[in-house]
């Protein structure tokens, strides 16, 4: 059984920082591309940021600069470390892992980041 569990998320003043964590288990960890998305209420899912098994990073332009994606395949655990947060950054932030050489793809339940004063 496969399972992404986000941690991490919470109340954060504009400003502020937070770092998300997602434990994965019942996957070759270091065999999958990770990532993390964010669903705003009434908007679509995006990507925040993602992180190959080499290491490879991408991150949308909301978020490029303020924010730095990791991983720890030891752990086989994927971090989310965001400064500067914004009230824009509010969302579910959603934990994704991609198998790099098939169509398998698995999400996490989510974690709420509410940034506001």
């Amino acid at each position: 059984q496969v399972t992404l569990v986000e941690s991490g998320g919470g109340l954060v003043q504009p400003g502020g920082s937070l770092r998300l964590s997602c434990a994965a288990s019942g996957i070759t960890f270091s065999l999958y591309t990770m990532g993390w998305y964010r669903q705003a209420p009434g908007k679509q899912r995006e990507l925040v940021a993602r992180i190959s098994s080499g290491g490879g990073t991408n991150y949308s332009d909301s978020v490029k600069g303020r924010s730095t994606i990791s991983r720890d395949n030891a752990k086989r655990t994927v971090y989310l470390q965001m400064n500067s947060l914004k009230p824009e950054d509010t969302a579910v932030y959603y934990c994704n892992a991609r198998f790099e050489k098939g169509a398998l793809t698995y999400w996490g339940q989510g974690t709420q980041v509410t940034v506001s004063s």
